[in-house]
């Protein structure tokens, strides 16, 4: 295990924490949780944690049996990764192509740290496949020969990487309070009313990025 290994995968885990599914989903919970918002969104946080640890730790532990697998799920993950931003991408050009209006952004009654965790487990858990950042710095410490401890180490420290901007939300709502969540919620309810305008230039745009970035894969073979 070298310096030079761990810059690597620390790297991987800053690209890997600029998930914008469990961002979005924190912010949604800091700013329209019913009850204890810090505390929902923790449990969230905790539930986004608990699954890349657990993930990881399954896949590591079994490097005898999956190394010679991981390039292929590398491989895999690239088409299936860009092929869904690609598709995205161009489902967002094709919606601007007419009006739509913008729907509401809130959390059912029920919505509380019970339900926060499995929600958190269940919504990194989907995520995983676009991950390929994760698996790619799997992939490393399983050809390297990381030994199981210092691997579970590395684990922990990507987790915690991963989980950063979370935390930093985390951090804002209880240091600030109120006057965060009150500017967030007008934000929210801005972009939550109106109507969308369509936009031809930005759907042939938005179109054309997603079939490019769908192809990417086919540049890396």
């Amino acid at each position: 295990m070298t310096g030079a290994l761990l810059a690597s995968i620390a790297a991987l885990a800053l690209l890997d924490s600029l998930n914008p599914a469990t961002i979005i989903a924190v912010t949604l919970v800091l700013i329209a949780a019913p009850r204890r918002p810090a505390l929902v969104a923790g449990a969230a946080v905790l539930g986004a944690a608990l699954t890349v640890f657990a993930a990881g730790t399954a896949l590591f532990l079994t490097a005898g049996a999956a190394a010679g697998a991981v390039d292929g799920i590398v491989i895999g993950l690239r088409f299936v990764a860009f092929g869904a931003a690609g598709i995205a991408l161009a489902v967002a050009g094709v919606r601007r192509l007419r009006d739509r209006p913008r729907r509401a952004i809130e959390l059912p009654a029920w919505f509380s740290p019970w339900t926060a965790l499995p929600f958190g487990v269940l919504l990194t858990a989907a995520d995983l496949p676009n991950a390929f950042p994760y698996f790619i710095a799997i992939e490393r410490m399983v050809t390297t020969g990381v030994p199981p401890a210092a691997g579970l180490a590395i684990l922990a420290g990507y987790t915690v990487v991963y989980c950063l901007p979370c935390l930093v939300l985390l951090a804002v709502g209880l240091t600030s309070g109120a006057r965060v969540r009150e500017w967030l919620q007008r934000l929210v309810d801005r972009l939550g009313t109106g109507t969308v305008k369509r936009s031809i230039p930005t759907a042939v745009v938005l179109i054309l990025l997603g079939v490019a970035v769908a192809s990417v894969p086919l540049w890396l073979l």
